[in-house]
């Protein structure tokens, strides 16, 4: 049975290491919003582009008061060596036991090469008090989410927010 996310689910919590082996978790970012991006895996083409133009555009992230954290199941090492490579300015979190890519319902059980077990493509926006508003699971891991829509969830909960 596959999971699916869909907005006003409760975000599934988690506790990962980052890439500076330090414990972060989903309630961290309480009273902020966040972007979880799930990628299948470091040093590829797709996943580089990807989490480079998210990179470049953090700035916008953060004036919508969000954070952003890239997820996939390679080991903090790795990811390590990758956000040094790129200078990545967000959280890489390790999902080496794959139980988060899994909750979230992005999860192949095989991809390229008979690999068991890797983080599909995909986008969540969590507000801040944890209530997904967006969710994009990709199909194909040669495709980027739609970043346009997620940064429209941004400001649609940016136009709540202020309200309250």
């Amino acid at each position: 049975m596959t999971i699916q996310l869909k907005p006003g689910d409760a975000a599934p919590q988690f506790t990962l290491f980052n890439s500076d082996k330090k414990e972060v978790s989903l309630s961290d970012f309480h009273g902020k919003n966040l972007v979880i991006l799930f990628f299948p895996q470091a040093f590829t083409g797709v996943c580089t582009t990807e989490l480079c133009s998210v990179r470049d555009g953090l700035s916008e992230y953060q004036s919508l008061n969000a954070s952003v954290v890239a997820i996939s199941v390679d080991s903090p090492f790795t990811l390590a060596a990758f956000k040094d490579a790129q200078q990545f300015n967000f959280d890489m979190l390790s999902d080496f036991n794959k139980n988060v890519c899994q909750a979230y319902g992005s999860y192949y059980d095989t991809f390229v090469f008979n690999m068991h077990g890797v983080a599909k493509r995909s986008a969540f926006v969590v507000d801040a008090e944890g209530i997904i508003r967006y969710a994009e699971v990709l199909e194909s891991a040669g495709d980027i989410p739609d970043f346009d829509a997620i940064r429209g969830a941004l400001e649609s909960i940016q136009g709540t927010q202020g309200s309250n």
